[in-house]
């Protein structure tokens, strides 16, 4: 197991998308924190990448990595090992590369310049929304064998989760707003990992108006310590969920 999940990071790693993907977040952030002199100024450009491009980017690169190496993975059915470690071993890989280079290309900038316990909750929230979307893209990969539908499921399940999400919220609101329904809202934004992430990082700047209606209500409830550490579990949740269902398919699957 050990020995694919090296074979699998190696190969990731000297991928020239993954090499341009940490030189972009690099540009990004050191770029951010040298053209402004307030600190908070460059967090909160980050926070937008955390937001969207890294689960974009997560969630593509690991599903066509996966369609990819469907020759591979064969190759390795062929072999006395079990399901469970090939899979396992792809996700590691994958998930460690995702995260090895958002903490080269925006972690390290985030602890020079923000070396504070914001700086070290963006380095760990973007660290596990690389994970939440890899496991995403497993789960979206294991469901079609057709490459294009599966591209295609992983690029709408980032618009949903980035976009079209808050946007149902709001229109529940406003459709309900004569009734109290703050606590069905709250229990609404554990639906979304992007939403978890975003009232993680802003509990800690405290920035209650531009963490959307959903993240405001949230703080409402869970504006302390346990509100951090229910959002944590369930983003961990995000991760552990749909990776163990993608096992699931993958050990019953013919391939």
């Amino acid at each position: 197991m050990n020995r694919i999940i090296k074979i699998i990071l190696s190969d990731i790693l000297k991928n020239k998308i993954v090499l341009a993907y940490t030189l972009i977040l690099a540009i990004l952030s050191w770029g951010s924190f040298s053209l402004e002199d307030n600190s908070s100024k460059g967090i909160l450009t980050i926070l937008n990448v955390i937001l969207f491009t890294i689960p974009l980017v997560s969630i593509l690169f690991a599903t066509i990595y996966l369609y990819n190496s469907s020759e591979f993975i064969e190759l390795l059915l062929s072999q006395p090992i079990k399901r469970v470690k090939i899979w396992m071993s792809l996700f590691i890989g994958l998930s460690s590369s995702m995260v090895i280079s958002f903490f080269v290309g925006a972690g390290i900038p985030l602890l020079i310049f923000a070396p504070t316990a914001i700086g070290l909750m963006m380095v760990l929230v973007g660290s596990l929304i690389s994970i939440v979307f890899v496991a995403l893209a497993f789960l979206s990969s294991i469901i079609t064998r057709d490459k294009a539908k599966g591209i295609g499921i992983s690029i709408m399940t980032w618009l949903y989760f980035a976009l079209l999400f808050d946007g149902i919220v709001l229109f529940l609101l406003f459709q309900f707003s004569e009734y109290p329904i703050e606590n069905a809202m709250v229990g609404i934004t554990a639906f979304s990992p992007i939403d978890l992430a975003r009232i993680q990082i802003l509990l800690q700047l405290d920035v209650s108006a531009m963490m959307g209606y959903t993240g405001a209500i949230f703080k409402d409830f869970f504006g302390t310590s346990l509100g951090l550490f229910l959002s944590f579990l369930l983003l961990c949740m995000w991760a552990i969920i749909p990776y163990f269902i993608s096992l699931w398919k993958f050990k019953n699957k013919d391939l």
